[in-house]
């Protein structure tokens, strides 16, 4: 049995603990903001946090999450409402077909949980790793800065 903390819930499991951590909240849990892209850790749609440090759940094992806190892109909301960086997204239009969103908006919570005031180039460089095929870029990038001016330094 594997117990993680997903969204502040505690949860267990009997899955296998090989089986991807993504096929695991997918399956067992309905969470389904993360999404398989790839299957190879190289596009981040699949973006979740552990304790915190984002992680490609495509490639994490389900036993890597034993005793841990998970937190998809559902567990930012604040009181069943957006939080300040998901609504941002939904300000600037970030997202075209919206594939690729949940796991950006969990990479750039994790950015700006280590820093509230990043710069432009400290956005772009901490979303290099997420893909965006509808070319939403720049309007990711302005959805994140406009989340770090209600930040606190």
């Amino acid at each position: 049995m594997i117990r993680f903390k997903l969204n502040g819930q505690n949860v267990q499991t009997d899955a296998p603990p090989g089986e991807p951590l993504l096929q695991v909240l997918s399956n067992d849990f309905q969470m389904n903001g993360q999404k398989f892209g790839c299957g190879k850790a190289q596009c981040g749609a699949c973006t979740i946090m552990m304790n915190g440090d984002p992680v490609r759940s495509c490639v994490v094992p389900l036993s890597a999450a034993d005793g841990k806190s998970l937190t998809t892109v559902a567990g930012l909301a604040v009181g069943g409402k957006p939080s300040r960086l998901q609504q941002a997204f939904i300000d600037e239009q970030a997202a075209q077909c919206g594939y690729c969103t949940a796991g950006i908006i969990v990479q750039a919570q994790a950015l700006l949980d280590r820093n509230p005031k990043p710069t432009d180039a400290e956005v772009r460089s901490a979303l290099d790793g997420n893909l965006c095929r509808c070319g939403a870029h720049n309007r990711i990038v302005r959805a994140v800065l406009r989340a770090s001016k209600g930040a606190s330094a």
